[in-house]
């Protein structure tokens, strides 16, 4: 908690200002919808997008009234994924709490899902710059595009590690390029900076995801899923991906076949967690995800000195770090 509060100093002032913001931004007069909407309040994260959308800015020079917004819409856009995601996994809790899809049902869900993605949208309008609305408009394509990619790959079992990176960079290294070359567009940073920024939001986008990932390979992380949740859904992460590489041929037949046939129980979720494990999959993955934070580094100390730029190196440094 003290490493997030340091990192945040550099735009603390502006950061409340979203939270007020944010808090403020969804509102209806339906009973269903509104009751909806703060369970959503109640259950944000961290924020960390919306904190790199503003750390972004002011290490551009200068935080504005559309950063803030903008912050606000990705956080919005973000919100909008999540509840939608939940629908399609059938995922019940998030975060260790009930998933709105638990608390009402997939129709309610999915239609509070359309209702705060369709709030986003208007907020891009807001901001008066069509750079930003078209970067938003790409973005809504990209993370569908994304998601039905991943229920591709997982119903072909489709083991592939190109594939894997297909998928990451449109269901997460995009989200967090668009905040940090839209946090560049709202500052007035010039064409290469933005450039920049949003190469390296691409590269922090891999890292935070393969974290996510990794995850799941370690029972007792508290990251509001079950270990395993990946695999049981069909899904063969990087470790895993790894390690049907290396692995001796005969045990490498069989752990395919499993996945193959779609044999996920507990006892064959252990199995293969395991054999991710033995066969060096973690490690794999782990020295994946440094590259990116490291070409992401590469690109963030060409610009200018400051403390939202020292903030940003922690902010990865954090999201290469962290444990939920």
């Amino acid at each position: 908690m003290d490493d997030r509060r340091k990192i945040e100093e550099p735009v603390a002032v502006e950061f409340r200002r979203f939270n007020e913001d944010f808090a403020t931004s969804l509102h209806s007069n339906t009973h269903w919808l509104q009751s909806a909407i703060d369970v959503i309040q109640n259950s944000t994260g961290k924020h960390v997008r919306p904190l790199l959308v503003l750390l972004t800015a002011k290490a551009c020079g200068r935080i504005s009234d559309n950063t803030i917004n903008s912050a606000v819409l990705l956080e919005l856009l973000h919100t909008a994924t999540l509840i939608h995601d939940d629908v399609i996994d059938e995922t019940k809790q998030r975060r260790g709490v009930p998933s709105l899809n638990a608390i009402f049902d997939n129709r309610i869900s999915v239609l509070v899902g359309d209702y705060v993605l369709s709030t986003a949208l208007i907020r891009s309008f807001q901001t008066g710059d069509l750079r930003i609305v078209g970067i938003i408009s790409n973005l809504g394509r990209d993370l569908s595009e994304g998601e039905i990619k991943q229920l591709e790959t997982a119903e072909e079992s489709i083991l592939d590690e190109n594939c894997y990176l297909q998928v990451i960079k449109k269901k997460t290294a995009t989200l967090l390029s668009a905040c940090t070359e839209i946090g560049a567009i709202s500052a007035g940073a010039s064409t290469d900076m933005i450039t920049l920024c949003r190469e390296f939001g691409e590269y922090l986008g891999y890292c935070f995801q393969i974290r996510d990932d990794i995850f799941d390979y370690f029972k007792g992380a508290d990251i509001g899923k079950p270990t395993g949740n990946d695999i049981r859904e069909g899904k063969v992460t990087l470790p895993l991906l790894y390690a049907l590489r290396q692995g001796r041929k005969e045990e490498t037949a069989r752990y395919m076949d499993m996945i193959i046939r779609k044999d996920f129980i507990a006892e064959n979720i252990d199995s293969l967690i395991e054999f991710a494990k033995t066969n060096g999959g973690i490690e794999y993955a782990e020295a994946r995800m440094r590259e990116y934070h490291d070409k992401a580094m590469e690109l963030l100390l060409k610009l200018p000195e400051s403390d939202a730029r020292t903030s940003l190196i922690q902010l990865a440094d954090y999201i290469m770090a962290r444990t939920k």
